[in-house]
Parts: structure tokens; sequence; C-alpha cells
């Protein structure tokens, strides 16, 4: 245990917070005894894993804090059904390797479905309590994944749920953020591992949705189209790289890879700070120059994150304190277009800069209570620089992206920045009364926090 200590997100560093106390849990047990000597102690609790989430979620003032980073177990693979147990403190580089250590000497390896892009070391349980999604092409939300998760009320208590047991409890913590207790292990869904090819090609968002459809049709696994980010540029929002991931036969030999390492990462997001067409143009080289590469459907999913890159990317540039902050966008797919072209006519005057961008497809969620993917989506990830002594900029471009995405039929995801009106939230998400209410009867004290 740590006594009072100021917590903060590793991204965005946006969300200073000092709670009172810090528990590592490694088990069960452990966090249900936690859980009672707080209530015993009349004290709130908090919960994080990774420490990425920048919506305000994983800290709250003054609250006992349970640092779930510790609850590391790995059960053994059902192989007939495909799903293994896992704690909910584990990263997802643990997982993957985890899962091909057990399965030394099998010819065919389960693995996971999808996991969050751009970073790795995200816990299986803050998946959850985000209901996640990766590049997917025809894949739900992260609900989808998922058989079943243990959970530790607000009393203590420790819980199965499933959508055959405690089914409200399931709907309602999947995507809940952690309102109605501690998720300490996952039953997770998982899949083939299998090779897959890379096609990439660079075009306009004109052609993209539309190519994109005809990939998905022949097959197309995963993909994304990554966009321009120069404001100065006519190719703002506009052109990009699309690339996807189809299926190949198992016996086709996988040759050494192209990689970005992080000394050219750290080259990379210097250019998006200070010269973003040429970002744009030293990215896309590198990806056309991997067309037709082989990859593993799970480890292709990997990601380098450069931890407190904005540190020596202030030193380097001599620039006052900043970071990033993301927002996602989801809208129907037939708007796409409308959207990226009157979000650029927005974004350009602004002054606020896009430091990455990318557009994925999602298919709708129909069992979370709190559910962002209401139907079959095109998601807009931008990560914007804010300026930390004047956000006022970013705030408003991130307001104004949404009203953009409400005006279309779309909604936002919650997990990121918590700068969104009372009424983007109500009209994004028209059951949050509800939410509210099944937390009140879930957790009357207000426990979680």
């Amino acid at each position: 245990m740590i006594d009072s200590i100021l917590c903060n997100d590793i991204h965005s560093r946006l969300n200073p917070v000092r709670v009172s106390q810090v528990h590592f849990p490694k088990s069960t047990a452990e966090v249900a005894a936690l859980i009672r000597d707080a209530a015993s102690r009349g004290l709130q609790v908090s919960i994080c894993g990774g420490r990425h989430a920048m919506g305000g979620q994983q800290f709250g003032e003054a609250t006992v804090l349970l640092d779930c980073s510790g609850l590391k177990s790995l059960g053994g693979i059902d192989r007939e059904r495909g799903i293994v147990e896992v704690g909910a403190g584990l990263m997802w580089p643990e997982l993957i390797h985890g899962l091909h250590a057990t399965q030394e000497g099998h010819s065919m390896v389960w693995t996971i479905r999808q996991k969050q892009t751009g970073a790795d070391d995200l816990t299986l349980g803050g998946a959850l309590a985000s209901n996640i999604h990766g590049r997917g092409l025809r894949m739900k939300p992260f609900i989808n994944d998922i058989e079943a998760f243990t959970l530790v009320n607000a009393a203590g208590e420790v819980l199965r749920c499933s959508r055959q047991e405690n089914e409200e409890l399931f709907r309602l913590a999947i995507g809940g953020y952690g309102c109605f207790g501690v998720v300490t292990s996952v039953a997770l869904r998982l899949t083939h591992r299998i090779k897959v090819e890379r096609i990439v090609e660079v075009t306009t968002l004109d052609r993209a949705p539309a190519e994109m459809g005809t990939r998905i049709a022949g097959g197309a696994l995963y993909g994304d189209f990554q966009f321009a980010i120069d404001e100065c540029s006519p190719d703002f929002l506009h052109r990009g790289v699309l690339s996807t991931y189809r299926s190949v036969e198992g016996d086709r030999e996988m040759e050494e890879v192209r990689t970005l390492g992080a000394d050219q990462w750290k080259e990379l997001i210097r250019l998006a700070h200070t010269d973003r067409t040429r970002a744009f143009e030293t990215y896309a080289k590198h990806y056309l120059g991997t067309d037709g590469s082989l990859y593993w459907s799970d480890t292709h999913q990997l990601a380098v994150y450069l931890c407190d890159y904005h540190e020596d990317l202030d030193c380097c540039l001599g620039t006052s304190t900043g970071t990033e902050m993301i927002t996602e966008l989801y809208v129907p797919r037939h708007t796409l277009t409308t959207f990226m072209m009157a979000a650029a006519e927005d974004l350009r005057p602004r002054g606020v800069p896009v430091i990455y961008g990318t557009i994925r497809w999602i298919r709708r969620d129909d069992e979370s209570f709190l559910a962002w993917a209401r139907e079959d989506y095109v998601c807009v990830i931008f990560n914007l620089h804010v300026e930390h002594d004047l956000r006022e900029p970013a705030i408003a471009a991130f307001r104004s992206l949404i009203d953009l995405a409400l005006s279309l039929g779309g909604t936002y995801f919650l997990t990121y920045h918590r700068w969104a009106r009372r009424d983007q939230v109500e009209r994004a998400y028209p059951q949050f009364r509800e939410f509210l209410a099944a937390k009140e009867r879930h957790d009357p004290d207000g426990r979680f926090q």
C-alpha cells in the first residue's frame, strides 16, 4: 500500500488526481477484502489498470485506488470451445505470449480476436470496462469476445456474470467504466491464429469506403484508413493509407517484415508536430513498402508505444508543456465523406494540430447497456495536440467534432476526454439516466467512483 499519491493517465497527462491510498491486489479474495475494508471505513474506491484511460474514470479524489495490474492469472484453454480464463490485470503482450507458450507443439493455436491499437500495456479489465474495439472489419465491440467475468461488487461480494447469470450486470459492467465493481477475471473467447497478408494502397476518401467494402466482401479481416494530417494541405483528412489484412494459406513462408523501430517512431512523432505533410509521406512510404507482407493475426495487432514521448519532444523543440488527447467519433457509414469534409473545414482554422488520425469499421453492439456502436458505424479517431496552459482551443475542437457526429446520427466514445457537454452526453447516450439509476441501485453508497 502507498499513502496519498498523485496519479495521472499515461498519454494525455491531463487527469492529475491525488488518491488517499494505492493497493495492488493479486487475487479476487484480496480485492473483496479491500472493498469490504473501504466500506467499513466509509471510503470510496477507484480502479485502474494500465492507466491509459483519459476520461478521468480511473482515479477519484481521496479514494482508495485499486491498481489491478497484479491480477495476472492465466488459466488453461478450453480447446473445444476456444475459451480461456484470464486475470483482469493481464496485459495484451503477456496474454498473447502466454497463450503461445501454453500451446507449444499444437498445430492449431488459439489466440485473441482483437485488441486496442496504438498501445499494448493495457489490461483486460480495462478493455472490458471501456468495451473497446480494434481494427477488425467485421467485428463487434469487445463484449462479443467475452463469455463471462468475475466481479466484486460494492458489498465485497464475488459474482459471476454472463449472458445467463447476473445478466443485467454483464450488460452494465462491460462498457460501464468500473461503476459497478471490480472485474478480477475474464473468460475470453478466442479465435484460431492464422497468417494474414497486408494489402496497402494510398488513396482518397471518396474512393476508400467503396474499396474497403470490396475488400471486406473479399474476406479482409482487419484494416483501416490512416489519413493525412496537415491542415495546410488540400490532402487534409482526404488522402490516406488504406491497409487491410486477408487470410492466406498456412504453408506460405513468412519472411522478415520491415517494421518501424523506436527511433523511427520518435522521428515520425517529431514530424507530426513540425512538418505534418512530411510525416504522412514518410509513413505512407513505409507502409507501401510492406504491401504483400505476411503477419500473424494476433501479433500484427501489437504496436510500439513510447512512454513519456512528449517530454523528450518538448525538450528537443523547446516548447511548453503539451500532450495529445484522443477522441473517437462514430457516424453512419454513408455519412463518412460528409463528416470528414465538415471536420476538415472545422479544424483547419482552429490552430489545434491533428497529430494522428485513422478510420475504422465497426459492427453493431446489441448487448451492452451503454452501447456506443448502436449500428454498423465507421469510427473516426483524432489525436489532437493540447497545450496544458491553454486548453480552451482543443476543448472547443473536441466539442465541435462531437456536435458534428451527433448531427449525422452518430455518437462518440466516453473513454477519452471529459470535455463533452451534458447535452452532448445525453444526446449520444439517451439511456444515460437509466444507467445512472442502475448505478445507484447496485451501488447505493457510491462506493465506486
